[in-house]
């Protein structure tokens, strides 16, 4: 019903994703699927394009109301749909939070890099707070925390939820110590919660920060169709900002530089959200399995490992005891192309897509052990890019 396999070929295409490397190197970095959008949403699209007149547009009620609506129903979260800001990309949203919210930026690392460049980008401090491995875990240091929220009194705190590129689903325990922590210090927080319907564990639930009580009035919440139902080149995203001073500081610093939201955006985001949930569902199973295989492979594998991906189609790889001096460019050798973990502030790490088919993935996994092999020295195993 669904074409997760023997997917269009993406080489010599307009993919930014497929050019950046030779045509023998298998590009797992940005987080893009492989897979076309879902029907519905493609329907949409094309529906819109009949119409023939691709004008300046604004968005209609119908597609606020999806947004309304998709929240309300998967999350329990009753949104006003004047609290929409519609933005052009969520990277956007995060300079836009940025430049909205006084003073230093606090934000815990790994993190996604824009997390990073965007507060250097609106002239604003950054205080980095790293996440702790703990029992095969990644948790939030508090204490670290805490003592660098009193050092630098900043004004945002920017949350990754679920996060990228560790993968986790943050429990409501984590959630409302957050929550109690921005209180507290009196802090704005921008929660990026544009994985927040990729959830992969049974059981578990995405709960939205703004809707824990008492943090409507200090948050923008960033979402988007974009990483869900593989549309980003749509370029559509979405804040919710509840508070009405906060978000006319939004829409301040959006005025005359932020540009309005493809057309066809607004059209693919309502269709993803109002028709698109059996495909998704049935794209959280492959992911899944995805991940399991991955997850298999690295157990298997001497001095490489991972943790459990609760969300997301992004895994983080520890490569340090590899003893690479450049572990992009030596995974790059065996024809892989993967995120380096400098970028996202841990360096010694990287950062693999498997939002793929499973032809797809079944190569990128012999050319992980290959590379691994390679790095480990042992006799007998060339460099190799193809079967």
């Amino acid at each position: 019903m669904f074409v997760f396999a023997n997917t269009p070929d993406r080489r010599n295409t307009d993919s930014q994703k497929w050019r950046r490397y030779p045509p023998d190197v298998l590009p797992l970095w940005v987080a893009d699927m492989d897979f076309p959008a879902p029907p519905a949403v493609l329907e949409a699209v094309s529906a819109r394009l009949a119409h023939g007149v691709l004008g300046y547009g604004e968005p209609l009620p119908e597609q606020n109301g999806a947004v309304v609506e998709h929240l309300a129903t998967e999350y329990g979260w009753q949104i006003d749909p004047e609290w929409i800001v519609w933005l052009p990309g969520l990277v956007v949203g995060l300079n836009v939070a940025c430049r909205a919210v006084e003073g230093g930026v606090l934000t815990c690392t790994p993190i996604y890099p824009p997390f990073l460049s965007a507060p250097r980008l609106s002239g604003r401090a950054l205080s980095r707070v790293p996440l702790t491995l703990a029992d095969r875990r990644w948790q939030v240091d508090w204490a670290a925390l805490e003592a660098a929220v009193l050092r630098e009194n900043p004004g945002l705190l920017l949350l990754c939820h679920p996060h990228n590129p560790v993968g986790r689903c943050w429990s409501i325990a984590e959630l409302r110590d957050f929550a109690g922590f921005a209180a507290r210090h009196d802090l704005i927080v921008c929660s990026d919660e544009i994985h927040c319907d990729l959830l992969l564990d049974a059981g578990l639930r995405h709960q939205p920060f703004a809707a824990l009580p008492g943090m409507a009035e200090r948050t923008i919440t960033l979402m988007a169709p974009s990483k869900t139902y593989n549309v980003p080149g749509l370029s559509c995203a979405f804040a919710i900002v509840p508070d009405a001073r906060l978000r006319r500081r939004v829409t301040q610093v959006m005025a005359g530089i932020v540009p309005h939201v493809n057309v066809l955006g607004l059209v693919a985001c309502a269709a993803a959200f109002r028709e698109g949930k059996p495909w998704r569902q049935a794209l959280l199973r492959v992911l899944a399995r995805n991940r399991d295989r991955l997850e298999a492979t690295v157990a298997a594998l001497p001095r490489l490992s991972m943790t459990h991906v609760e969300a997301t189609y992004l895994a983080w790889l520890d490569v340090r005891e590899l003893g690479l001096k450049d572990p992009v460019a030596h995974f790059l050798e065996h024809g892989l192309g993967l995120s380096d973990g400098a970028d996202f502030g841990t360096p010694g790490w990287v950062r693999l897509n498997f939002g793929c088919t499973e032809a797809t993935l079944t190569e990128a996994l012999r050319r992980l052990e290959h590379a691994v092999e390679a790095a480990q020295g042992w006799p007998g195993k060339a460099v190799c890019r193809k079967s």
